[in-house]
């Protein structure tokens, strides 16, 4: 019964992310400030993951760990971090009228490079998702499965910050809404709220 559940919820996920105008290589985050744009790679992130120092050469990247509100080995081991999680209790919450709610708030300045807040939810929560298939769940597997290019937005129409989900555990400006920081806190809102079956033990 559960396998046929996860079936369809991840049928229905899939349907979601073909609707979307998928990138070559998507890139996790183009720097939009203004007029201007810096992109960085996923394979930025991961070399930046893979960097025995927390070093980052790329100028997108750097920057983003400079505002971050973290030192750069903080953020290193917050993006590697894995939650575990079942596939079906997430996709059954980002389904939810709840879930919609928290990834628009979430997609606050975050959002597809192009379609902007027209796809936002449906992007993100595909991303979330397919980097739960296995039950394990980091924001740098989130990265990994974005759809399209993202951008962090800071422009007339976008104030350039992120709603951080956990509440009371960021201090100051910077952790309290930065992307970086974002990233770093996002994995562990999706295991708290994930929706899973309580199992009948036949007890009273």
């Amino acid at each position: 019964m559960l396998k046929r559940i996860a079936a369809g919820l991840l049928a229905g996920a899939a349907i979601s992310v073909s609707a979307l105008p998928i990138s070559a290589q998507p890139s996790p985050v183009r720097w939009n400030s203004g007029g201007a744009v810096w992109t960085t790679k996923f394979s930025d992130f991961s070399d930046f993951l893979k960097s025995k120092d927390a070093y980052s050469g790329e100028r997108g990247l750097a920057s983003g760990l400079a505002a971050s509100g973290w030192t750069a080995k903080e953020v290193q081991a917050g993006l590697s971090k894995t939650y575990n999680v079942d596939v079906v209790g997430v996709t059954r919450y980002l389904y939810s009228k709840d879930g919609v709610k928290f990834l628009q708030d979430q997609t606050r300045s975050y959002i597809p490079y192009w379609a902007q807040k027209a796809t936002a939810v449906q992007a993100l929560r595909s991303a979330i998702i397919l980097a739960s298939v296995d039950g394990k769940l980091s924001s740098a597997a989130i990265m990994k499965n974005l759809p399209v290019d993202f951008r962090l937005a800071d422009n007339n129409d976008f104030d350039g910050k992120q709603n951080i989900s956990a509440k009371g555990k960021c201090n100051g400006a910077a952790q309290c809404s930065s992307l970086l920081s974002w990233y770093v806190f996002l994995p562990a809102s999706i295991q708290a709220n994930q929706v899973i079956d309580k199992v009948n033990t036949g007890r009273k």
